[in-house]
């Protein structure tokens, strides 16, 4: 058994499951979404009946029957003497299965930039010359590595291919720098609602988190943030400051002065998160940060394809030196192919950057149009940038409203998904990297469902999730 939760983490966890009735029920599709969403991880020891129902201040029936629903459904196995533990996810999900026609909005990923196949061709007419080569660079090409520092340097960040390693992709690089910056125990500042990934491996490198709000209207807490710093003395902030994900915003000169400043009386380390930072939509912004001493992460993922598994990490040299001695216990390497490619299509960024624009902006406007004529009472944010907007619903029941959806064959992410320490349940994330027809029907199918949902919910619940919320 790999890991347990308690009642209170669970609960915190589940945010407003209370969704329909009969309440049983309910709550085992609070936990059967924690575990869709990864939140709960295989092999999760559950907390025993009658310390989930008092937390829940519910009967020990009710929390007996639904996971008794949880066993029937093949999301836990309960054990006499040993308690009930979280299985891997079943191949069939029942109501909640996945169709052929279905939209899958919990990545936001564009499709892939419409040159990388001619790309891939050109790399592989000079495959002799690639595999010619060790095949093992733990730092990473240095075409490559220079192609990123040529970019940055024309940005306005001065870089050296000495200052640049490669990664294989934005997680892998998140995680190095988790695992190499940090000890078990320590304090690691972050933004929420976030990026889940990045939290995650925070978490699995040992640190405590510490959450700073950042909202679509106000920006970052910045009051909040500095208090923080100085009061926890983070040992690394992870931080999105252009088109933060998921909320869309990107920080002012004066919130970057203030973290920076904090982090600088802190001794704290921060890790500036790019995936998103080029995916202007309206204007072009420059890189965050470039009067600061910060680590950059980046990656193609987002850019020109998810599918390209290629990141990397932009630090000083020392910090390099321990990141290339720490990373041969995880990998050896990026793949000699991928890196040729990828240096290939750094050339032709502002290129790229040009049709994912124009890409992004039909999906933006095509959202914003079908959830404002659709969903009138849900609240959109205006973005500038990135590739999804942090709705806010016009009742706290997002867990709910994901599971109603799923069940007409639209994937979502609750907001509860992306907190770190509070539950966002007000808030949806929905990308607008889909297809248009897929926005509009995913738009459709929530118009439908919401009405159903909002009902369904017990009005002492929706009371008490407006207070907690």
């Amino acid at each position: 058994m790999d890991s347990r939760i308690g009642a209170r983490a669970l609960a915190a966890a589940l945010g407003g499951w209370r969704t329909r009735e009969p309440a049983y029920e309910a709550l085992a599709d609070g936990i059967r979404l924690l575990c869709l969403d990864n939140r709960l991880a295989v092999r999760t020891l559950l907390p025993a009946e009658r310390e989930l129902a008092a937390v829940l201040g519910l009967s020990r029936t009710t929390v007996a029957t639904a996971y008794r629903s949880l066993r029937d459904s093949g999301h836990i196995q309960s054990l006499r003497g040993s308690g009930s533990v979280t299985l891997p996810r079943p191949q069939r999900e029942g109501r909640v299965s996945v169709s052929g026609d279905a939209i899958d909005l919990q990545q936001a990923s564009p499709s892939a930039w419409p040159g990388l196949a001619g790309v891939m061709s050109e790399v592989a007419t000079d495959a002799a010359t690639l595999v010619a080569r060790a095949g093992y660079d733990i730092r990473g090409s240095l075409p490559l590595r220079s192609a990123i520092a040529e970019r940055y340097t024309a940005l306005g960040v001065p870089t050296g291919a000495e200052h640049v390693m490669v990664t294989s992709g934005a997680q892998a690089a998140i995680r190095l720098l988790a695992e190499t910056l940090l000890r078990r125990g320590d304090r690691a500042l972050i933004e929420t609602p976030t990026y889940p990934h990045a939290a995650e491996a925070l978490r699995a490198a040992g640190a405590r988190l510490v959450g700073v709000p950042v909202t679509t209207t106000a920006g970052w807490d910045v009051d909040r943030a500095t208090q923080a710093f100085a009061r926890t003395t983070p040992a690394l902030a992870y931080l999105m400051p252009r088109f933060q994900n998921p909320t869309g915003r990107t920080m002012t000169g004066e919130e970057e002065a203030a973290f920076a400043d904090a982090g600088r009386r802190a001794g704290t380390t921060l890790v500036i998160d790019e995936t998103t930072g080029e995916l202007a939509i309206d204007a072009a912004v420059g890189p965050a940060f470039t009067t600061a001493d910060v680590v950059r992460v980046g990656s193609l993922g987002k850019t020109v394809w998810g599918g390209l598994r290629v990141g990397w990490i932009r630090a000083d040299e020392e910090l390099v030196h321990r990141l290339v001695a720490a990373r041969p216990s995880r990998d050896l390497g990026t793949p000699e192919f991928e890196q040729a490619v990828a240096a290939r299509l750094i050339e032709r960024m502002p290129e790229i950057l040009r049709q994912r624009s124009a890409l992004l902006r039909q999906g933006r406007d095509t959202l914003t149009a079908a959830l404002s004529s659709q969903l009138p009472a849900w609240r959109i944010p205006e973005v500038a940038g990135g590739v999804a907007l942090w709705v806010e619903l016009d009742a706290p029941l997002s867990s709910g409203l994901v599971l109603a959806a799923r069940g007409h064959g639209v994937y979502l992410s609750a907001g509860s998904r992306f907190g770190v320490d509070s539950v966002h349940d007000r808030h949806l994330r929905i990308p607008f990297t889909a297809p248009a027809v897929e926005l509009h029907r995913a738009v459709t199918v929530l118009a439908r469902v919401w009405p159903t949902v909002r009902s369904a919910a017990p009005e002492s619940a929706r009371d008490l999730l407006e207070a907690v919320v």
